[in-house]
């Protein structure tokens, strides 16, 4: 059923207030999926907080200007839809490069970081980047490295004294 003009000007605010607020973007194409894949990548979204969103061209394209983020959105083929996040900016990118893995109807077409358009190849590269959490768990394991090197050679210390001391205890029996 079509759209009157009130629930067309809904999508587009909401489409607005999605985009103003992203922090990554990332456009494919996912015309042809079945529903149940569809219904998964939606439920794959949910799980990470990230918004799965599919427009029409013209009404993204207003969003797009509005939000005044420039994307040429001619040469997307087909049917597009955003994938938004306002948390972590790499979860878009890797959500839909691995669910494109397992789907080949699927087709990033690029995204936005940081305000600027970026292309499908560098959304794949940011997808291989390691996730927030990872990155966050490496640096306090790098930053704790220094001090347990320390406390271990301390320890080290007090163990070789009471070697020591029981090889002279050992001696005098």
């Amino acid at each position: 059923m079509a759209k009157n003009k009130i629930q067309k000007e809904e999508s587009l605010q909401g489409l607005n207030n999605e985009l103003k607020t992203a922090k990554a973007v990332v456009f494919a194409n996912f015309q042809g999926l079945k529903v149940k894949d569809s219904e998964a990548l939606r439920k794959l979204c949910r799980a990470e907080n990230v918004t799965y969103i599919a427009s029409k061209k013209t009404l993204l394209k207003k969003a797009l200007e509005a939000a005044g983020l420039a994307v040429d959105l001619e040469g997307f083929e087909g049917g597009v839809a955003a994938v938004v996040a306002h948390g972590d900016e790499v979860a878009p990118a890797k959500i839909i490069a691995d669910f494109a893995k397992k789907n080949d109807l699927v087709k990033i077409y690029g995204g936005i970081l940081e305000g600027v358009f970026i292309d499908g190849n560098k959304v794949n590269q940011l997808a291989r980047l390691p996730g927030k959490q990872q990155l966050l768990g490496q640096l306090v394991g790098t930053l704790n490295a220094p001090i347990s090197g320390f406390v271990n050679a301390l320890a080290g210390n007090l163990r070789n004294l009471v070697n020591v001391l029981n090889n002279l205890k050992t001696a005098k029996s």
